[in-house]
């Protein structure tokens, strides 16, 4: 009788610290503005409903934490329960599938449906995660900037080098210390090849990058690295992975700035009232006027031991009340079809934000099929970082253009090799 009282004793004990142990989860985050801290406080509330799940987010920095080190981390074995990621085809086998845990798989499909395809290992109907924000590549100018020097801003189809031409115009009158700044990647390189007619894959899908639409963008990047015109602190100074040039793009040190959509968010926050900015339509080329979409997603990763809690908070997060609130306070471009189609009322006092919001919703429509197909070839990560480097190479004199490109193309063709025969 004593010992099954002990028993009974020890067993209940375990049950009340059991219930006083909340399971904690690993979110491995990284900011462009203010969503860390809008997601902490609807994290805080799920706790509070929720006290047997305890997140804790890990913010990193966006090159070195996400593009360098959670790879290696996942591909170890190890790795947090959930982070968000821009690399959705080339860590798709990583993820974890929440379908089996979902209580709606079906709104997950009504509303994601378009998005889950980027993040799905091939011929998978797996429910991965969401996107945190759907984005469009494209311009932004310093508009403060063509006013003080008397430099009218071109509205309609305008090519890359009208803008040049402008911005150099802008440049030169205001003292400013460079016309342009484009982020160091690829991604952002691929929309103006794309409009030049570069076609990025041959017959069989398989990216090739030598034609003539390639060319033209990668020599306009080649001259104005040279000539002056596009500031080389970002590609060539910076060195490593990832450089972004909003830095000088806030600190008025560009007339035009490269990037795209969610740098929305901080620029309201850190340009304040320092200058009138916007963003401005993708300027065109013989093929098209094309930007490229892309995103980051929040996803479970398959390494946890705890995918029902996983589940359950991204099913909280993904909810469209508290996904509305999110993509509202952060200024993203909603990547929930629901909620885009319902037009969304976003909270900024800034009318450079709300009006570069609009334009760039407006590109949406523009976006090349080519463009889609990129950011949904599950190799794309190679794509990108095969030009980025490469072309570094020639604004530094170590390759001809020539050379550049035949060894993105051996670099794209061997990594792509290894990554298959490791499959």
């Amino acid at each position: 009788m004593l010992t099954r009282f002990l028993l009974l004793i020890t067993l209940l004990v375990a049950a009340l610290g059991s219930a006083q142990d909340p399971v904690e989860l690993r979110l491995t985050w990284y900011d462009d503005g203010n969503e860390g801290q809008v997601l902490r406080e609807l994290l805080d509330r799920f706790e509070a409903e929720n006290p047997d799940i305890r997140v804790v987010m890990d913010t990193v920095p966006y090159a070195s934490g996400i593009l360098e080190a959670l790879p290696l981390q996942l591909a170890s074995g190890q790795g947090p329960d959930m982070a968000r990621v821009t690399d959705l085809g080339g860590l798709a086998e990583f993820f974890l599938d929440l379908r089996p845990y979902l209580e709606d798989p079906a709104y997950w499909e009504a509303n994601f449906g378009p998005f889950l395809d980027w993040m799905r290992p091939e011929d998978s109907d797996a429910i991965p995660g969401f996107m945190t924000q759907l984005t469009v590549t494209g311009p932004f100018i310093n508009r403060t900037l063509f006013e003080q020097a008397g430099v009218a801003v071109p509205e309609g189809d305008t090519t890359w080098d009208e803008w040049a031409e402008l911005t150099r115009q802008v440049a030169e009158a205001t003292g400013t210390p460079f016309a342009m700044a484009m982020d160091r990647t690829g991604h952002r390189l691929a929309g103006p090849a794309i409009s030049e007619g570069a076609a990025l894959f041959d017959a069989e899908g398989h990216p090739a990058l030598d034609d003539e639409g390639f060319r033209a963008m990668a020599q306009r990047m080649v001259d104005w690295h040279a000539d002056g015109t596009m500031i080389p602190d970002v590609w060539i100074g910076a060195g490593g992975s990832y450089a972004a040039g909003n830095e000088q793009f806030t600190n008025a040190q560009v007339v035009l700035y490269m990037s795209g959509s969610w740098q929305v968010g901080q620029f309201a926050n850190l340009i304040g009232d320092g200058f009138d900015w916007a963003a401005v339509p993708n300027p065109c080329g013989p093929a098209a006027c094309t930007g490229m979409p892309g995103g980051a997603a929040l996803v479970g990763l398959a390494a946890t031991e705890h995918p029902e809690a996983v589940a359950r908070v991204m099913s909280y997060l993904a909810g469209e009340e508290v996904l509305r609130e999110f993509y509202a306070r952060t200024l993203f471009i909603p990547g929930h079809l629901g909620i885009a189609e319902g037009g969304l009322e976003y909270e900024t006092d800034s009318e450079s934000a709300a009006e570069a919001l609009n334009v760039f919703a407006a590109q949406v429509g523009e976006l090349s099929p080519v463009a889609y197909a990129l950011q949904g070839y599950r190799y794309n990560r190679v794509v990108f970082d095969a030009v980025r480097d490469r072309l570094t190479q020639v604004f530094t004199g170590e390759l001809s253009l020539d050379e550049a490109i035949a060894r993105m193309q051996s670099d794209i063709d061997e990594r792509i090799a290894e990554a298959q025969a490791g499959e």
